[in-house]
């Protein structure tokens, strides 16, 4: 990826019951049926209302006293244990917890109105203390034992047995004073990640320039939409649409390197201590556990298993992307001396600014000239028409829905006339906004009873009268990425049980549905069908995007080295005692080793680096997702990647079952045998 992008939100805080999945046996699910959505009695908007702060808070509040009456059932129960008397209460539990969680989750990362906020902070942990006094119930936990299963479907039969295995991770064996104790901390470790969210959201750094002149090389329309002020001072931000531009185009190096001095330096100092404490607190609990380390812990019931095989994954990546790297460094360095003779070194704010050079300079490509093709509004239909196309579905923009902001769009989903699901598309930069781009949940869908809702949360350019809006490739990138989670979540709605749908995956899968999609915006074909110019209508011409894909594979290798600083410095901060983790140093240490640039004195870019705090120890996730992405979209025709047949098969196989099998198992049946790292070093060398 070409920069840091928070691609889901986890949004429901008790993860250890609804996000992870454990083996089990090796059966397809069965196709989910349709059934008409416009008569369940869920099927309504959740932001019915538009409500304030006081009529929000109300309506989670009575969600968890519906939950509170399904544990009362479930506990009432005397005699034997049944899916009906306890299975089904159990889940109805989830799901209202599900729906708390994600849209308190929601709102406090978008809402425009602070005391709003506020409150959506405290449902969200309302529930997860909710959510924890579950997990370590050791009633519920012998109810669940005590049912039999044998003449149970096969999703009900992996359902309970994950979910046993779920709460004896969660400490449910433990005597009544370890019980206290992990409640305790788990409730502290939502407060503190809170925290941490808090300070990246609210702290934007400002670079103010005193003329024009100083933002040559950018954009025109980028230069038209920063006005001067009456002194002649043009402000700049350090949110996407503002920041990243400055890096790749900006002439101005002292330009360029105080923006990344800001960039990186959001939530500093305040994120340093919140950080301190997530780690010990984290620590804490996973010895509490009986665990080493929290790295030991959150890897046991993910695809890679332990801590040791996600150190030794990464080395696996390190290894395997070292010559080109250099090779890559070298030519960086080459273009440099073109400017400054005598340089050694390509510094860190030069980076992505010399990269943009070197594709122009040796693969006669300017990234500039694709931005014309890539108005906002395009691209959107772009990726509605596309995996409209791939997917047999529709979409239907919906006027009348309630939305938190009048910038934000709600669609449906629909399936041979009937609605499978809805989303929102929240886009565009605004104060006290979510900062990145991520997929959240918002009800994850049960059949026959509610269907699934999700929202894109972006900051892409555009969402200003009379700015056309037009966007990076990588911003198209990131279009299609988040989408891909998006229809990951609607398509797996539609289970019997809440608890194995939506994206329930073990979490070291959830970002392949997304990375695969992104392989649709190197497409000729594809990108035609809607990248037109927005001044004269012409598409985008197939020589250019020829030239892009071909500009691409320079600095691939440099791409991945840098992600795998972000994925040992996760695994690091985790794997060991608190006491032996200082992250300025760390931070230092894993540049020097992985990187060419020189570590930038006076930087601390982990204090805005979300991922420490909703991936924590496990961010290696993003490349053990794109090792399996590559394999997967190996088996789709390049030739016709709009072609639905492929597409619809992996929607069934891989898309749709959500978490009633092991993601192993998923892509096993997509694929006929397990997944390899062949497809992915075959893209890692490919060269230009």
């Amino acid at each position: 990826m070409s920069t840091v992008r928070v691609t889901i939100v986890m949004t429901l805080i008790f993860s250890f019951l609804l996000g992870a999945v454990v083996s089990g046996q090796n059966r397809r699910a069965p196709k989910p049926t349709r059934t008409n959505t416009a008569k369940m009695p869920d099927s309504a908007p959740f932001w019915m209302g538009s409500p304030d702060a006081d009529a929000f808070q109300k309506r989670m509040d009575e969600r968890l006293g519906l939950a509170q009456k399904a544990l009362d059932r479930v506990m009432a129960v005397h005699g034997a244990r049944t899916i009906e008397n306890t299975l089904k209460p159990y889940d109805e539990i989830l799901l209202q917890l599900d729906a708390v969680s994600s849209q308190s989750s929601l709102m406090e990362a978008v809402h425009p109105d602070a005391r709003l906020r506020d409150v959506a902070e405290k449902e969200t942990q309302k529930a997860s203390s909710f959510a924890t006094e579950l997990s370590l119930n050791r009633v519920v936990y012998d109810a669940i034992t005590a049912l039999d299963i044998s003449r149970a479907d096969n999703e009900t039969r992996y359902y309970v047995q994950r979910t046993l295995r779920d709460f004896r991770l969660a400490g449910v064996d433990r005597d009544d004073a370890t019980r206290a104790k992990i409640k305790a901390l788990r409730d502290e470790l939502v407060q503190i990640g809170q925290e941490f969210e808090r300070h990246i959201r609210e702290d934007v750094h400002k670079v103010t320039v005193n003329s024009a002149s100083e933002l040559a090389g950018l954009p025109d329309d980028y230069i038209a939409r920063h006005k001067p002020d009456p002194q002649g001072h043009i402000t700049l931000t350090t949110d996407y649409p503002d920041s990243l531009p400055v890096f790749s185009y900006a002439r101005n190096e002292t330009l360029r390197k105080r923006m990344y001095m800001e960039y990186n330096n959001r939530a500093f100092p305040m994120n340093k201590s919140v950080l301190d404490r997530l780690i010990a607190k984290r620590y804490e609990l996973a010895t509490l556990l009986g665990f080493k380390t929290w790295a030991d812990y959150i890897t046991a019931d993910k695809m890679v298993g332990t801590a040791r095989h996600a150190s030794d994954f990464i080395d696996q990546i390190v290894e395997a992307s070292g010559a080109k790297a250099v090779r890559e460094y070298q030519e960086l360095l080459k273009r440099k001396q073109q400017d400054s003779p005598g340089a050694t070194t390509v510094n860190a704010w030069e980076s992505t600014y010399y990269s943009e050079l070197v594709r122009k300079s040796n693969y006669s490509f300017d990234s500039q000239t694709v931005r014309p093709y890539f108005p906002y509004d395009r691209v959107k239909q772009g990726v509605l028409d596309i995996t409209s196309r791939l997917f047999d579905v529709t979409f239907r923009r919906v006027e009348n829905v309630p939305v938190w902001d009048s910038s934000v769009e709600a669609y449906e989903m629909l399936e041979n006339g009937q609605v499978t699901g809805r989303f929102y598309l929240d886009m565009h930069p605004r104060e006290n906004k979510y900062k990145h781009a991520a997929q959240f949940n918002v009800r994850t869908g049960v059949e026959g009873r509610q269907i699934p809702e999700a929202a894109l949360i972006c900051n892409l350019p555009g969402g200003q009268a009379g700015d056309p809006g037009l966007m990076t490739h990588d911003d198209v990138v990131t279009f299609f990425h988040e989408f891909g989670h998006l229809l990951h979540s609607l398509f797996a709605g539609h289970h019997r049980w809440v608890g194995i749908g939506g994206i329930s995956t073990e979490w070291d899968f959830v970002e392949a549905p997304s990375q695969m999609l992104e392989e649709w915006t190197w497409d000729p074909a594809t990108l035609q069908t809607f990248a037109r110019n927005y001044q004269t209508g012409e598409p985008i011409p197939t020589a250019l995007v020829r030239q892009m894909k071909r500009a691409n594979e320079f600095g691939k290798a440099l791409g991945v080295r840098r992600q795998m600083v972000y994925a040992k410095l996760s695994l690091s901060a985790y794997d060991r005692n608190p006491q032996q983790v200082d992250l300025d140093e760390m931070v230092k240490g894993l540049m020097k080793q992985y990187q060419p640039f020189p570590f930038v004195e006076g930087t601390h870019f982990q204090t805005s680096f979300g991922h420490l705090d909703d991936y924590s120890a496990i961010y290696y996730t993003y490349m053990w997702s794109l090792v399996i992405a590559k394999d997967m979209f190996s088996h789709f025709d390049h030739n016709n990647l709009l072609a639905p047949g492929v597409a619809k098969r992996y929607r069934d196989a891989v898309l749709a079952p959500g978490g009633s099998m092991p993601a192993a198992q998923l892509v096993e049946h997509f694929l006929g045998r397990p997944f390899n790292f062949k497809a992915w070093q075959a893209w890692l060398n490919e060269e230009s």
